[in-house]
């Protein structure tokens, strides 16, 4: 916490003179008067429409899209196979529609926030308005998770106060710190090389004929 009160300092240098940062400051966020997403509900959309992220309401209960595909059943015709995860309790469950089928979608809030850290398995973030800080697991990411840097911007959904997804910017800047060695002779189709960047993870690469 103390590496996160530092940082936050640095990002914004009238947090000191704002804030007296203490125990309460990295209390729950549910105090916030930000904090209290608004939803909107009510709005009917055909299940063939439902992408992953997309939050639903369904049976009194609420749930976020996991994956969403369409099949066809030959002479059956088509259905929608979402897989969804409660909202309240983690769970998640399998259910099937008709592509033409109305669902009920939940709308939720989207809030920007600044790494301030990772650590482990979690991500230390700030909201540069308030400076209410937040932690959240780095599973909300997904794949996303290993272009995480300090001071970058992100972006948070959030239902009734609760994080559902983070995600990191479109563009992120990465340094390559080793390639795989060149294929020799001349192709007449691109060839492409294993480049692995400066966070871990491994890209193809364009090779380039010298």
């Amino acid at each position: 916490m103390k590496k996160g009160v530092q940082l936050a300092k640095r990002l914004y240098p009238s947090l000191s003179t704002i804030l007296n940062l203490n125990a309460s400051t990295h209390s729950l966020l549910s105090s916030s008067p930000w904090w209290s997403a608004s939803q909107h509900r009510g709005v009917k959309v055909n299940a063939i429409h439902l992408r992953p992220g997309n939050v639903i309401e369904k049976s009194g209960r609420v749930y976020q899209i996991v994956e969403s595909e369409h099949k066809q059943r030959g002479r059956g015709g088509a259905l929608m196979q979402v897989e969804l995860r409660d909202v309240d309790n983690g769970n998640k469950v399998s259910l099937r529609f008709g592509p033409e089928e109305p669902v009920e979608r939940v709308f939720v809030e989207e809030k920007s926030f600044t790494c301030l850290y990772t650590e482990k398995n979690t991500a230390f973030l700030i909201e540069p308005e308030t400076f209410d800080q937040l932690q959240v697991p780095l599973d909300l990411f997904g794949k996303s998770a290993a272009y995480l840097k300090e001071e970058m911007k992100v972006t948070l959904q959030l239902y009734d106060g609760r994080p559902l997804t983070a995600s990191v910017p479109k563009r992120v800047t990465c340094t390559i710190k080793e390639t795989q060695t060149p294929m020799k002779g001349v192709s007449a189709t691109p060839r492409y090389k294993k480049a692995l960047l400066d966070n871990g993870v491994t890209v193809q690469v364009l090779q380039v004929c010298t």
